[in-house]
């Protein structure tokens, strides 16, 4: 039986918890007008959400819906900024709560991991299982539309797994609840834009990940949110893995693998590689996605223009691309980069330049 834990939102609503927590929160944000305004009283909106919090008074204001294009097509939902506040004060507390039970195979949105971290961890599980049996077979597998697909009875069980403190649990069920349809009698679905999601979304899974790597004893296997792998040597014994996964799926958190699940050979040299977190990987290299490629190639020809136009400066442009620089790096692309970056000259507008802006720079 799991330890519960109790006596937990005192820790949530202390003043200095959501101070620290509004720090958190405006981080990189500082220019918006609402975190501004937030700001203007900062002491009296943190004490007003405080007493709201303490009464039993706190409610989830209204969720902004968007739509964004990369690194997909999805919808996003987000909340005002003193919402923002009460979710990372929420986190802050409840989340080493399951850090310490969480596989150490799982690399999304947990302190000290991410997506390189990951991607050096699976090319480690094809070298290991190639240099150990010559074979090497992947199944890679993605959940259909996840976050629209999490069961808020399950969830909810899930989360009372490890907090016995009401209160707490309560303002979970709010933040759960914000979003449901109050006539479905079996509500589903987390916003990919609210921060406890992304606990909650490692929390729903890590009965997977126990499944996985305890009951079916699979050493190489390892989860980002929504993705994960399984590297074996036996195709056959792959496709039994992938029959026992699909089935737990669906009968303990109700599911379904995507169309795109599949178990395949990860060949040498120019033949297939394990696409995950970015990478084409094989046991020896990996190679930057194409996608990947077009998106950068995309990122530095509007800045292109906008610079032209006078509308940012080259700093801007550099701190634009260096996350994708870093990105590339792990990847054996350095020639792609240097010519990449090298085939984008900027140039400013003779109409909108002074005459110490005329020159041509690169990224």
């Amino acid at each position: 039986m799991a330890k519960t834990y109790n006596n937990l939102f005192p820790q949530i609503y202390a003043f200095e918890n959501l101070h620290a927590a509004y720090l958190r929160a405006r981080k990189g944000k500082r220019d918006r007008h609402e975190v501004r305004r937030f700001e203007q009283d900062l002491e009296g909106n943190l004490i007003q959400l405080q007493n709201e919090l303490i009464w039993g008074e706190y409610r989830t204001g209204q969720y902004r819906r968007f739509m964004v294009e990369e690194p997909k097509h999805r919808e996003v939902a987000a909340l005002p900024f003193r919402d923002r506040v009460v979710q990372h004060a929420l986190v802050g507390v409840i989340e080493p709560l399951w850090e310490a039970c969480f596989i150490a195979d799982s690399y999304a949105c947990r302190p000290g991991r991410g997506t390189h971290r990951g991607a050096d961890r699976a090319q480690a599980m094809l070298r290991k299982v190639k240099r150990k049996h010559g074979q090497l077979y992947a199944l890679k597998a993605d959940i259909a539309k996840y976050f629209a697909s999490i069961d808020h009875g399950i969830l909810r069980r899930l989360l009372r797994r490890r907090i016995s403190c009401t209160s707490t649990l309560a303002l979970c069920d709010e933040i759960i609840a914000s979003t449901a349809d109050q006539d479905d009698l079996a509500p589903r679905g987390l916003p990919i834009g609210n921060l406890t999601s992304q606990l909650w979304a490692n929390v729903y899974l890590d009965d997977l990940d126990r499944f996985v790597k305890h009951d079916l004893n699979l050493r190489n296997y390892i989860r980002y949110m929504d993705d994960f792998v399984v590297v074996h040597h036996d195709k056959a014994a792959l496709h039994g893995t992938r029959r026992q996964i699909e089935e737990f799926l669906w009968d303990r958190l109700r599911l379904q693998t995507n169309s795109k699940t599949q178990v395949f050979p990860v060949s040498a040299g120019r033949g297939r590689g394990l696409d995950f977190l970015g990478y084409h990987m094989w046991p020896t290299h990996r190679r930057l996605r194409r996608a990947s490629i077009r998106r950068i190639a995309r990122t530095l020809k509007k800045a292109q223009r906008r610079y032209a136009a006078g509308e940012v400066e080259l700093a801007h442009v550099r701190q634009s691309v260096t996350s994708w620089v870093a990105h590339a790096g792990k990847a054996d692309a350095h020639g792609l980069i240097t010519r990449l970056l090298m085939s984008f000259v900027f140039r400013r507008d003779p109409a909108t330049s002074q005459p110490h802006h005329t020159e041509d720079r690169h990224a």
